[in-house]
């Protein structure tokens, strides 16, 4: 599946209705952007089973400043609705691939546990 423009329209079900979701926050004038875009596009390609949303942030500057983005690119990747990585700056293929195959092998029943109220 190749990479598709998420809005603050859609975000919610993007990230609730699949298993595992790879955001790329950018702009057209950012160099770095456009250097992380064509791996972030090779990376979808490659993995079919994910959802590659990128997020223009001129055009979605409420859902950029919502979700807390300061820099861009930024990536955020969700796994079953949570989010399991957030990191500014791009990406090398490698990394990526690193990021895509941590988030494959997260143990969700573990992260819930983290992430439940101590009491």
């Amino acid at each position: 599946m190749a990479t598709r423009a998420v809005t603050l329209a859609d975000i919610q079900s993007t990230v609730t209705d699949n298993d595992i979701v790879l955001l790329d926050f950018w702009a057209a004038w950012c160099g770095p952007c456009r250097q992380f875009g064509p791996v972030f596009e090779k990376a979808s390609q490659e993995h079919p089973e994910i959802v590659f949303g990128k997020i223009d942030t001129e055009a979605e500057q409420e859902l950029a400043g919502h979700l807390g983005i300061t820099s861009i690119p930024t990536v955020m990747g969700f796994r079953e609705g949570i989010l399991v990585f957030n990191q500014p700056g791009a990406l090398p293929a490698s990394g990526l691939a690193q990021v895509i195959d941590t988030i494959k092998a997260l143990d969700m029943d573990q992260v819930r546990g983290q992430l439940a109220p101590r009491g």
